[in-house]
C-alpha cells in the first residue's frame, strides 16, 4: 500500500491540487496530514473539501491552535494577521462549523498501522506540537526521536525536509506542501510503500502567480508570505 505523507499545507490550494494530482498517478491509497491546514495563505475551505475525496489521517499542527486562539478571542486578530498573514481570519469566515469543529478535536499525535508497518504521526515533535527539528539539529534531538514501537516517526512544522535512520525507527520530515522554505514554487511530500517500508521523498512544482497575487491584495506589508514563495 502507497501512502502520502503531507505537512503544512498552509491554505495553498494550488500546491496541494498538484500534490494529489502525483499521488493518484502514483497510486497513492492514503493519506497521512501532520498538521497545519491553515495559517498564512487563503483557502483552507477548499483544501478540506478536497482532502475529503480521499482516504486520510490527520493530526493537529501548532496552527490550528492558534485558530482556536482566535476564536476564543477576536481582539488577537491584527496581531496573528501581522505574524502570519490572513490565513487564520480567512479560515473563520470560511470554514464551517463542522470544520472547524473537526479541527479543534484533531489528536496532537496518533498511530496508525498498515499492513506490518506501524508509523507515529506528529507535528513538531513526539513530545511537543511546537518544537522545530531541523535537518541540522542535534544527534540527542534526533535519536529521542527513536521509538522501538513504530517503524516510522513523521514530523512537520520545520517546513524542511529530510529523513535520518535512528537507531529503531526512521525519522521523516516531508517538508511542507504549502509553504517550503527550501525553494519556492514547489510543493515537499514523501511517499511509503508499505508493502516493503521502503520510502520517497518528493518534491511537486506549481503555479505560484495566482497566491502571489492574492499575498499583494490581501497581505501587501507582509514581505515574507511574498519572498518564501519565491525563495530559490
Amino acid at each position: 500500500m502507497k501512502i502520502a505523507i503531507i505537512s503544512d499545507i498552509h491554505g495553498n490550494y494550488d500546491a496541494l491540487v498538484e500534490v494529489l494530482k502525483k499521488a493518484k498517478k502514483e497510486r497513492v491509497e492514503h493519506l497521512l496530514v501532520l498538521g497545519d491546514i491553515v495559517g498564512y495563505y487563503y483557502h483552507p475551505d477548499k483544501i478540506m473539501n478536497l482532502l475529503s475525496g480521499w482516504s486520510f489521517d490527520i493530526i493537529k499542527g501548532n496552527h490550528e491552535k492558534i485558530l482556536e486562539n482566535l476564536i476564543a478571542d477576536s481582539a488577537l486578530s491584527e496581531t496573528i494577521r501581522l505574524k502570519y498573514g490572513s490565513g487564520h481570519q480567512d479560515a473563520v469566515m470560511k470554514l464551517t462549523k463542522k470544520q472547524i469543529d473537526f479541527l479543534k478535536n484533531l489528536p496532537e499525535t496518533k498511530s496508525v498501522q498498515f499492513d506490518n508497518t506501524s508509523i507515529l504521526m506528529c507535528h513538531g515533535s513526539p513530545w511537543l506540537n511546537d518544537y522545530y527539528i531541523y535537518p541540522d539539529c542535534e544527534q540527542e534531538i534526533v535519536q529521542k526521536c527513536d521509538s522501538t514501537t513504530h517503524d516510522f516517526v513523521l514530523i512537520g512544522h520545520s517546513h524542511y525536509a529530510f529523513s535520518i535512520r535512528n537507531a529503531n525507527s526512521i525519522l521523516i520530515n516531508p517538508g511542507s506542501v504549502g509553504q517550503s522554505r527550501q525553494i519556492g514554487g514547489k510543493a515537499f511530500w514523501c511517499i511509503i510503500d508499505t508493502t516493503n517500508n521502503c520510502f520517497q521523498m518528493l518534491s511537486t512544482d506549481y503555479d505560484t502567480n495566482k497566491l502571489l497575487k492574492e499575498v499583494k491584495e490581501k497581505d501587501p506589508e507582509i514581505k515574507y508570505l511574498t519572498e518564501v514563495l519565491k525563495r530559490n
